[in-house]
């Protein structure tokens, strides 16, 4: 029987970039992005199935719960892991090109570039692309590692979820990608996020500002007060890094 032909290194780039986006629960060969992929890369469903469990044995966040994925795999996943996390911004890109490439598409149908017409071909508006298909892969990422839920509020309507940065997207360009980086917020708990009226401490807990607690009405005690000490819904995976939470603490929380 011909033995399977090694996964090359785009190959190994789209499984990691589903690995990223797909919910870690839902990693069987009957699933419907799997099988898409199999099809665009001519691997059967099990193979592909297979890797992306071969990734998770690399994933801390699993790790850190006793969940190991496969506990075998190759030297190729290990390397594509580490070409992500040295570098999140231009793999994600890279991967998505690559898997544009597979389906026969171009990379441009996949975002809203509707109101870019003005705009000629040029180094601007590839600019513009690349941040709005990071952008696209980061929120799938995030939303994927919190199973579409707000890690506050519990809320899974993923019209109202954002996928929220921890250090700021205009402070720290080589974390932005980072899925490190990320929380799922619903939107009303993501500005308050974002303008330091709440935080959340390196041991993952929900802090109200002292600003917020004094304004004693029915929407805080609805919406902020319960929350407040509480330990959010942690990721299944890429958990918030401590050093980041430490950050918005300490130079954006109002204390």
């Amino acid at each position: 029987m011909p033995r399977n032909p090694d996964w090359t290194r785009e190959e190994l780039i789209v499984a990691f970039n589903l690995y990223c986006t797909l919910t870690f629960t839902r990693i069987n060969a009957n699933n419907k992005a799997i099988k898409e992929l199999a099809d665009n890369i001519g691997r059967s469903n099990n193979a592909v199935a297979m890797k992306l469990a071969n990734f998770a044995r690399l994933d801390p966040a699993l790790q850190a719960r006793n969940v190991s994925g496969m506990r075998h795999g190759g030297h190729g996943e290990e390397l594509i892991w580490e070409e992500f996390s040295e570098n999140w911004e231009k793999r994600a890109f890279e991967s998505e090109e690559i898997l544009a490439k597979y389906k026969g598409i171009q990379l441009e149908s996949e975002i809203d570039t509707s109101d870019l017409d003005e705009i000629p071909i040029g180094k601007e508006r590839e600019t513009i692309i690349r941040a709005r298909v990071n952008q696209g892969f980061f929120r799938k990422t995030i939303l994927a590692s919190y199973k579409q839920t707000c890690c506050i509020t519990g809320i899974d309507v993923p019209e109202l979820l954002i996928a929220s940065h921890i250090l700021p997207w205009a402070k720290n360009e080589k974390e932005r990608m980072n899925p490190q980086n990320g929380l799922c917020l619903n939107a009303l708990h993501d500005k308050a996020y974002d303008k330091g009226l709440i935080t959340i401490t390196p041991d993952y807990k929900i802090k109200l500002s002292e600003l917020l607690k004094s304004q004693i009405n029915k929407h805080n005690s609805e919406f902020f007060l319960p929350f407040d000490d509480k330990i959010i819904n942690l990721p299944g995976r890429f958990l918030p890094h401590r050093e980041f939470l430490e950050y918005h603490v300490n130079n954006i929380f109002i204390k």
